[in-house]
């Protein structure tokens, strides 16, 4: 097994100019790139910093007491935020994901949720707000949340046996509170509430079966990822990844499951329904879904785009350089001028780095370092 390597490099300084086009861009609701992929889902980071330090995102090798943090004027302000969503709205997004870091770490975040809220989509309806957390705080944010506008919350958690967790997240902090975290957005009406548990094969996979029974019946939809080779600093190695198709074998070993039908094109996670005794799927019990970036590619009908905390505009999340939208808006730009610089953005979009990466060459010595997880989400 080959020794674990982080290289200490800073990538948030990597930008590329935003030109307004020559020909304008409209923003008609039916933007596609290159590969006729639509923009629909919108997700945007709202903070670089994570009270957690999870080795596959933000080890504490990389991220100690002494990392220097985005400086809180660099950060885009709520009314920036919603600038952008409304523009991106204009251009056919219907969903609107808030990340971090840890979101719920930026004060008053529920302010934001509220000026998003009060958006519209091309169609007229309220854009979905969702918001991605590792829990801590979800059980006294929660119902201010879900006042404010937030309509579902995803949660990570890597395993319910309480060691697993503390030696996982690196800063002793226990499952339980998590727990109590998803039993408050529940209460909320923050539903249906997902948690997210990526999978390190040596390290958690154990933790499979026993997360499968504790959501089973609850109305929590469980989803289990890949280990994925986000970034510079997680350490990833392909032998670390527990294949989904694994992941599946094991919990049908035991839990007799059926493939459900994807909700939305586009959609990351294979559901799996659990079934009842004859073989159809019982909604009663819910479903568990897999999340396979690493094995099967899912480029092809990707229509995500992904914003940073400081404006940048990330269009795959293995990209190593973002769009620099904060220059645009604080440059007095107009929105149908920037509506029409991210049409053009889009229309130029290419990327499909999970299809192609078994013939990509390796990161070292290519002079590019993807963008870390912590600074534009998951």
């Amino acid at each position: 097994m080959s020794e674990r390597v982080i290289p200490l490099v800073d990538q948030r300084s990597a930008a590329l100019a935003v030109p307004l086009p020559t020909t304008p861009v409209p923003a008609t609701g039916l933007l596609a790139d290159t590969l006729g992929r639509p923009l629909r889902d919108l997700r945007i980071s709202v903070t670089d910093r994570c009270n957690f330090r999870c080795n596959y995102c933000m080890p504490k090798e990389v991220f100690g007491k002494d990392y220097p943090y985005l400086p809180h004027a660099d950060l885009l302000r709520f009314e920036e935020i919603t600038r952008l969503a409304a523009i991106f709205l204009r251009h056919g997004v219907r969903k609107i994901r808030l990340t971090g870091g840890e979101p719920l770490l930026r004060r008053n975040i529920e302010g934001l949720v509220a000026q998003l809220a009060a958006l519209r989509t091309t169609d007229g309806q309220p854009p979905e707000i969702t918001l991605t957390t590792n829990g801590s705080l979800l059980a006294r944010k929660a119902p201010a949340l879900r006042q404010a506008g937030l309509q579902r919350v995803t949660v990570s958690l890597d395993g319910l046996d309480d060691a697993v967790f503390r030696r996982m997240n690196d800063v002793d902090f226990p499952v339980a509170e998590v727990l109590a975290g998803i039993a408050a957005a529940r209460a909320a009406g923050l539903a249906p509430v997902k948690v997210n548990m990526v999978v390190k094969r040596g390290t958690n996979e154990h933790e499979i079966l026993p997360m499968a029974r504790h959501f089973r019946g609850t109305g929590v939809i469980l989803r289990f990822i890949e280990f994925m080779d986000v970034g510079a600093t997680n350490g990833w190695r392909m032998d670390e990844v527990l294949p989904s198709r694994e992941v599946i074998a094991r919990l049908r070993a035991e839990l007799p499951l059926v493939p459900l039908e994807p909700t939305a094109p586009g959609e990351t996670a294979q559901r799996w329904g659990y079934a009842d005794a004859q073989g159809r799927h019982d909604p009663a019990l819910g479903e568990v879904g897999v999340i396979s970036s690493v094995t099967q590619a899912f480029c092809g009908d990707c229509n995500r785009a992904r914003l940073s905390t400081e404006g940048r505009l990330y269009l795959c999340l293995f990209a190593d350089k973002g769009y620099d939208l904060r220059s645009l808006l604080r440059s007095g730009a107009s929105d149908d001028a920037i509506a029409s610089a991210l049409g053009a953005i889009w229309q130029g979009r290419s990327d499909r780095y999970s299809e192609l990466r078994s013939s990509l060459p390796a990161e070292p010595g290519t002079g590019k370092r993807r963008i870390e997880m912590s600074y534009i989400g998951g």
